[in-house]
């Protein structure tokens, strides 16, 4: 009997850190998604689409690269 209850407790307890844990990835995703909507819809009050943000993400690289390549050859390194 006693080996019953430690397992039962064991498995609450394990239950509760799992739940604990799917809360914090749904509060993240959460405020993730509710930061892009709002970027969005800032975008779109002055003027630009969202196939114009995946565009410029997709040239992300890209700009990072050219932009580094200015400041090297700025500071001469």
């Amino acid at each position: 009997m006693p080996t019953n209850l430690i397992l039962l407790t064991a498995a609450l307890i394990s239950a509760w850190f799992i739940f604990r844990a799917l809360i914090n990835v749904f509060k993240t995703f959460l405020s993730t998604a509710v930061a892009v909507f709002v970027i969005i819809i800032l975008l779109n009050a002055f003027g630009f689409t969202p196939e114009d943000l995946i565009k410029e993400i997709a040239n992300l690289p890209e700009t990072l690269g050219n932009f580094i390549e200015q400041i090297r050859t700025q500071l001469s390194l």
